[in-house]
């Protein structure tokens, strides 16, 4: 279905499903001296939305770079569709991407430059206008089309970059980093915008940031990358409450890291309290546990600590307290709990499961 007749409401599930499945399949990609993806695996549905999120230099914006075929592979295979591009050159895969720089061309009207890569592939003109203005008005633009960059604004610049990927109708969105040169409130408006959109064309789309909000907030799923691999791949909520690997628990939202000894099979025992494992089979020894903010909480009793700090986050409050044994924890609750800097507080956990990481591992 043609950008120009889609409808632009993202409950419409007609239009879902139509995307392409891409696969990486032991990909590996070195530079001089350096491995920047280390057998990379990975598989994403039609119209799936899957974000790599990593800290800079984990190989991200490299596992992107060589889907769209602007690096190549050293080794390995990428498919879209069953179809092994590994050797086709960028304009052969069919593939739209949107950078963190605007990259319009400043010389062209908005329509001009939504209109260019139409125009790349021999599009006739009527057709070619049709749907370049479908791809504005689908991100809110279709007013702006006789403007200028230079008369727009960050955000709308963006907006026309995301609209002259979407009008060839690719196979396949790449978005590298697209909304880090935004204001914050900017950047959660457009996230949100470009999510709808993915979701009513069923587009497959991989999507690089180093922003956890963001990854968590839009993704089917989240891929955290370390050092060339995929540590952990999962919906935010399993990622988030599932930490498998102490990196992923640690990058991937707040947690309190306290000292632990497992010394029974799937627990740890925290500052007195035992607590349930992620992994069960993790061995006996010293350990530091990762504990979420959420996961502990202000009680009658239990864990003597001191208020260091409280901050108020609109609907809740994060503080930090200091133990007896000197460690640092924070404790998110209701934005009404009053506490004050030096007040003697309890405190105890949950018992939602942690994941750990022995003191001596690297």
């Amino acid at each position: 279905m043609s950008l120009a007749t889609r409808s632009a409401s993202p409950t419409d599930t007609k239009t879902r499903g139509s995307g392409a499945t891409v696969e990486f399949r032991s990909v590996v990609k070195e530079f001089p001296g350096h491995r920047a993806l280390d057998g990379v695996d990975l598989t994403l549905k039609p119209g799936e939305f899957v974000a790599l999120l990593g800290p800079s230099g984990c190989g991200k914006t490299t596992a992107l770079r060589v889907l769209a075929g602007l690096e190549d592979a050293t080794s390995g295979r990428i498919t879209i569709d069953g179809s092994n591009v590994s050797g086709l050159p960028a304009n052969k895969r069919d593939i739209g991407m949107v950078f963190q720089s605007y990259s319009l061309f400043p010389h062209l009207t908005v329509l001009s430059n939504v209109e260019f890569g139409l125009r790349m592939r021999k599009v006739e003109k009527d057709e070619r206008r049709t749907r370049a203005l479908a791809a504005l008005e689908m991100v809110g633009l279709g007013a702006h089309a006789g403007r200028y960059a230079h008369q727009l604004s960050g955000g709308q610049q963006q907006r026309v970059a995301l609209a002259r990927a979407l009008v060839t109708e690719p196979r396949v969105l790449l978005l590298d980093e697209p909304l880090s040169a935004l204001d914050a409130r900017v950047r959660v408006q457009l996230r949100d915008e470009i999510r709808r959109i993915q979701i009513d064309l069923g587009i497959t789309t991989l999507f690089v940031t180093h922003d956890q909000e963001e990854a968590l907030a839009v993704a089917d799923r989240v891929a955290v990358m370390r050092a060339g691999t995929i540590e952990q791949i999962g919906a935010p909520e399993e990622l988030y409450t599932r930490a498998k690997t102490s990196f992923v628990a640690e990058f991937v939202g707040l947690s309190n890291r306290l000292d632990g000894v497992i010394d029974t099979p799937g627990f740890v025992a925290v500052e007195g309290v035992t607590l349930p494992l992620i992994d069960e089979a993790a061995p006996h020894g010293a350990v530091s546990a990762y504990v979420r903010p959420e996961d502990v909480a202000f009680s009658s009793e239990g864990i003597s600590a001191e208020v260091v700090s409280s901050s108020f986050l609109g609907s809740f409050r994060r503080t930090t307290v200091r133990l007896a044994s000197g460690a640092l924890v924070r404790v998110q609750h209701g934005s009404t709990t009053p506490v004050a800097v030096g007040d003697r507080v309890f405190l105890s956990f949950t018992g939602a499961p942690v994941a750990v990481k022995a003191v001596d591992a690297s």
